[in-house]
């Protein structure tokens, strides 16, 4: 977690603005001091009350995510970020699906853990409380907007959501949903607010709101991260990009290994945990290389590759050292041959954005070493790294998944929003 001094307000860049920040601030307060003390009960109803919501105005999501649609392709977007952008019927479904799935997890509001009776009685625990008011700043993905919402009101916090203009139509339509919903359920006003305008004067103006806002989380592209980083008066969890690797050993069974490459690479290849870079032992590249560039050929799959990678495979393209750093968010990947499970650990900490990476081998020596020796917020064997998501993990959905080492690491989800008090439970102790 990143921190700046607090209560720093800097002259604002845009007076109207600012004080649409302010007000917005100052709301979230006042709605998280009565989400803080909701019974779960109240909270599970909103949240299957925008659920049904969801469902019910279906076509209306469409239309506006529509809207976006059309302007994106005029802009050209990529056809990743489109793919990130899309809401058809299957994933309003799943977004609904979701908020019900937040809704029957545990609250962890007020639970107590590490409770220790100490000599003279007293009992010393800690309790999990809300954070507070949450921002959250992100791009393309809609879905964020109700995974969010969700998690941020389930956990007792008030959560200011500022979504990427690409997706202005489609983030407004959810939050006003999600509001509605909430507001007839018995959610406080304002626990749910979306930043209406596409102004990046408000996004400033947001990291200037020490005084109301806890944390900062920024969901994105590495520039806007290192926006946020620079210019944060407020705490912030960062969730980099996400170039996750697979390292096929020299006991990989090359069957599975092929499977789960090709599904960590091509099932979708936009999201941030998909894989973007190989590497392979040594001692199996002559013999596996050649049945996977196959597939990859067949999937139209670009290959990047080191000078063994680029002489085994002659079709794949020679490999700068920054594309084995990139996150391509499309049907590009690069590759490399290691000389073992330690080489590929100490290749993944170089090159990696410490997201997710994973391992195939039958040699449990191998993968635990991986599994010790790899720095990364996520860690599989013999598993895809499309994995690596708060809903597979059981946490409903997910905030994000940070790659930060303080308070948080990987899918954020329920706990990952809650922070701890002390809490003392005597029955007349004094102090001697």
């Amino acid at each position: 977690m990143t921190g700046t001094a607090k209560n720093v307000t800097p002259a604002p860049e845009n007076d109207q603005t600012a004080s649409l920040m302010l007000q917005m601030g100052r709301r979230a307060r006042e709605a998280a001091a009565k989400l803080a003390v909701l019974p779960p009960s109240v909270k599970n109803r909103a949240l299957e009350a925008m659920a049904d919501a969801f469902e019910a105005h279906a076509a209306e999501i469409s239309t506006e995510n529509d809207k976006d649609l059309a302007a994106g392709r005029d802009k050209g977007l990529s056809v990743a970020m489109l793919d990130r952008l899309t809401l058809n019927d299957k994933r309003i479904a799943a977004m609904a699906d979701a908020l019900r799935q937040v809704a029957r997890l545990d609250d962890p509001v007020g639970e107590f853990i590490e409770m220790k009776t100490r000599p003279n009685g007293i009992r010393v625990a800690r309790m999990r409380s809300p954070i507070g008011v949450i921002g959250i700043i992100y791009e393309s993905r809609p879905n964020v907007t109700a995974d969010a919402g969700a998690l941020c009101l389930k956990s007792g916090n008030a959560v200011i959501l500022r979504g990427g203009s690409e997706a202005f139509h489609s983030n407004t339509i959810l939050a006003r949903l999600m509001e509605d919903a909430g507001r007839e359920a018995g959610l406080p006003p304002h626990g749910v607010q979306l930043v209406p305008t596409t102004d990046r004067a408000a996004v400033r103006e947001l990291l200037r709101l020490n005084k109301h806002v806890d944390l900062i989380i920024p969901r994105g592209g590495k520039s806007l991260i290192e926006m946020v980083v620079e210019n944060s008066t407020i705490p912030v969890i960062k969730h980099y990009d996400g170039n996750c690797h697979v390292f096929v050993d020299a006991l990989a069974e090359p069957q599975m290994a092929l499977k789960i490459i090709m599904n960590a690479k091509c099932s979708r290849p936009g999201v941030c945990n998909a894989m973007e870079s190989l590497l392979v032992h040594e001692a199996v590249a002559e013999s596996f290389l050649p049945l996977l560039g196959e597939e990859l050929q067949k999937a139209g799959v670009e290959l990047r590759g080191d000078p063994t990678i680029c002489r085994i495979l002659p079709w794949a393209k020679p490999a700068t050292d920054e594309d084995h750093r990139e996150e391509f968010l499309g049907l590009v990947m690069s590759a490399a041959v290691v000389a073992d499970v330690d080489a590929a650990a100490a290749w993944i900490n170089e090159h990696s954005s410490h997201h997710t990476d994973a391992i195939v081998t039958n040699d449990h020596t191998a993968a635990m070493r991986f599994l010790n020796s790899v720095d990364s917020a996520c860690v599989l064997v013999n598993a895809s790294t499309r994995f690596a998501d708060g809903g597979e993990f059981g946490m409903g959905c997910e905030i994000g998944i940070s790659t930060d080492k303080l308070h948080a690491r990987g899918p954020m989800g329920l706990r990952e929003l809650t922070t701890t008090k002390f809490v003392v439970l005597g029955d007349g102790q004094v102090r001697e």
